[in-house]
């Protein structure tokens, strides 16, 4: 596996792939890897003949009180890992490197991007639509691999690759999730042995809404309303959002049709953190 730390020779190398006629997969991450990370790696190394991934925690989407300082860095560990899923070349450029002292473009999904997790963390999405566009013109990826897990986040890349033109298809894998259920999570890492059992309820949450569907209830505000239920019995779990969406737009729905999200985010102790799933 090749370690590139430069732009200028990360486009180079990537250049030279595509010239080659190469299929490139690419995996964006901010390290601190999970099976999550590696389930997007092992499709992109399925479907690619190149497989490149990014480790960078990106400040520009951390908010003055957020988590940046103390987010989770492990990257030898995440190497040994990537390089053992077959991953050709990372890129794990520094924050300067990314954001030079002149540079004044940022990139905003106005709409889509204020919504849920944009309304609770505002400029996060601008701080992820400017690096994932930097990384897609860095790299030149023919299909870039995210997790459902990020629903939100996938929205706005999807929206931002319609709007600027970006010539790839951008691939949404399934979420991951640890055997009670909790959907895997860099942050999960955060929790306490109690915290970590409250955290369950998200997920119980979306099993219940998921079980009034299947029952024939549509309605948004019946499913919001069962939701709730479960979501208040654990104490300690503060809700950021339950919402019944449209899962492109990210408005809301009046009826849960084929293809909405069902999304939640609430706080366990200090830990933001958030599951959904679509209704098929």
């Amino acid at each position: 596996m090749q370690i590139v730390q430069r732009v200028v020779e990360m486009q180079g190398v990537c250049r030279g792939l595509r010239r080659g006629g190469a299929v490139v997969g690419m995996v964006p991450t901010m390290g601190a890897l999970h099976e999550g990370h590696l389930s997007l790696v092992r499709r992109a190394r399925a479907d690619s003949d190149a497989v490149v991934a990014s480790v960078f925690v990106n400040p520009l989407q951390f908010a003055p009180g957020e988590d940046l300082a103390k987010y989770p860095r492990t990257f030898e560990e995440d190497c040994r890992a990537l390089e053992r899923e077959g991953v050709d070349l990372l890129f794990v450029p520094q924050a300067e490197e990314m954001y030079p002292g002149d540079a004044v473009t940022t990139v905003s999904v106005l709409g889509v991007g204020d919504r849920l997790d944009g309304a609770s963390r505002p400029g996060h999405f601008t701080g992820v639509a400017t690096v994932v566009s930097k990384l897609f013109h860095i790299v030149g990826p023919t299909r870039a691999y995210f997790g459902q897990k990020d629903a939100v986040q996938v929205a706005v890349l999807r929206q931002m690759v319609k709007d600027l033109n970006f010539d790839l298809e951008l691939v949404t894998c399934p979420i991951v999730r640890d055997a009670d259920g909790l959907a895997l999570s860099s942050r999960n890492r955060y929790l306490s042995a109690e915290e970590r059992k409250q955290a369950l309820v998200l997920h119980q949450t979306m099993m219940r809404m998921q079980q009034i569907i299947a029952e024939g209830g549509r309605q948004s505000e019946a499913l919001l309303r069962g939701g709730m239920e479960v979501l208040q019995r654990v104490a300690g779990v503060r809700v950021d959002y339950l919402s019944v969406v449209d899962a492109h737009t990210l408005l809301p729905v009046t009826s849960a049709a084929r293809g909405s999200l069902v999304a939640v985010a609430a706080f366990v102790g200090s830990t933001r953190l958030i599951d959904n799933f679509l209704v098929d």
